[in-house]
């Protein structure tokens, strides 16, 4: 099966010093023959170089103490200025959607670019503890115009054991037409100064592409829910030895879900749910969130058409599994009869009274009755347990995950208990 190209969920994440907003193909260097990739932004970084030699064990900040923090915004060129884009207000939530739906992340063939519905956008950029100067805009000064976009949002993400204390990066963006203007460099480096002000000095990010230096490396698998449309838009393919029938059978899916009982989560499960995910990922895996209740309830509790969850409840009514995706559509560029793919994505899942593939075939059945073309997940946390038997293909994105000032060891994609958007 191919591939969606936007490779992250998200993919906008810093990437190299070039204009291309895009994870796809911003930030992937020169390559000299026999050597390794420069990358003349991030060896500036304080971030292990691709042949670092990092010994087992290693777990701790590049830099430890930061002072004569800059007080000041970094110039941008002649002409523009910055904007801290309040998401509250319906005009400029609408401005963000606008320069990302235009000029965000695209697959390398220019098929599919990632459409955030402002709804996905609200919830991506206000968890708990949101800072608007976190939302950082570059506008024309005269027109006022959008045109450069970065964020940060809290958060507690445990390392090898270690919780730091840090923050997430996403939607870098640029506008298409202004890329030789060299905004991106200049946009990272605004973020990471706001975000050091406020006395946080790590940040995780992830990208398509390979920079100094990955965490982990993940590989996209794709579950097709409507074969023939996905062929139609060139998403997938169709087998020299398989009909459209033979394919639309391979992969069918029952029209209900099959565990007895299962459900979709409510604010009173939370708790429960809560728990089941901290224990999980305390125990599976070695770079994962720490949320609270709160922070929970407002990235996993159900919202309509951004993010999906179901619980598995007992005769006792204790809460014992439970599953979630988010919807992220993506335009079909240029096609009029398909304009709009619509791809699942595997989020938090946690399963202990029945088998993780029970739960993700569940999963794939709610996804399809709600109108998803494909349902994308990540070899991470113990997702390999379920992509085989349940028909998932390997896609031809990966997505690399890194630590802003932190140095640790390469881990396996089954230890990385982190989403992104």
């Amino acid at each position: 099966m191919a591939a969606e190209n936007p490779g992250g969920s998200s993919g906008g994440g810093p990437s190299d010093a070039g204009d291309n907003a895009s994870a796809m193909t911003f930030g992937t260097g020169k390559k000299a023959k026999g050597a390794v990739a420069e990358h003349a932004f991030w060896d500036k970084q304080p971030v292990p170089r691709l042949d670092a030699d990092i010994p087992e064990g290693t777990n701790e900040p590049i830099e430890r103490v930061y002072e004569n923090i800059k007080q000041d915004p970094y110039s941008l060129p002649e002409g523009y200025e910055w904007s801290d884009i309040v998401i509250d207000e319906p005009a400029q939530l609408t401005e963000v959607y606008d320069l990302l739906h235009e000029n965000y992340v695209e697959d390398d063939d220019a098929m599919f670019r990632f459409d955030y519905s402002r709804e996905f956008l609200v919830w991506a950029l206000k968890p708990p503890g949101w800072l608007v100067t976190w939302h950082a805009g570059v506008r024309v000064s005269k027109s006022k115009k959008l045109v450069g976009f970065i964020t940060a949002i809290p958060a507690e993400i445990v390392m090898r054991g270690t919780p730091v204390r840090q923050v997430e990066i996403n939607f870098l963006c640029v506008h298409k037409k202004l890329r030789h203007k060299r905004l991106a460099p200049v946009l990272i480096k605004e973020i990471t100064r706001r975000v050091h002000l406020q006395g946080i000095f790590q940040a995780v990010y992830t990208a398509g592409v390979e920079l100094p230096r990955p965490v982990a490396k993940c590989q996209y698998f794709h579950r097709s829910l409507h074969p023939k449309k996905l062929v139609d838009i060139g998403f997938s393919y169709l087998r020299k030895s398989m009909t459209m029938k033979g394919m639309v059978k391979l992969y069918a899916l029952p029209a209900e879900p099959l565990i007895p009982g299962i459900r979709a989560m409510r604010p009173d499960d939370v708790p429960a749910c809560a728990a089941l995910l901290r224990a999980y990922l305390a125990e599976k895996t070695l770079m994962y969130p720490v949320l609270s209740d709160e922070e929970f309830a407002h990235w996993v509790l159900p919202r309509e058409g951004v993010v999906f969850s179901y619980v598995v409840p007992q005769a006792d009514g204790r809460v014992t599994d439970f599953c979630s995706f988010y919807r992220l559509p993506s335009s079909v560029i240029g096609n009029a009869k398909y304009p709009t793919l619509y791809a699942a994505y595997s989020y938090y899942n946690v399963a202990t009274s029945v088998t993780l593939q029970a739960l993700m075939k569940d999963a794939l059945i709610f996804a399809k009755a709600a109108g998803m073309d494909v349902f994308n997940a990540l070899n991470l946390m113990e997702n390999d347990a379920f992509l085989e038997e349940l028909k998932f293909g390997p896609g031809d994105g990966s997505l690399h995950y890194y630590c802003y000032n932190w140095v640790t060891p390469q881990m396996d994609p089954s230890k990385v208990g982190l989403v992104l958007l």
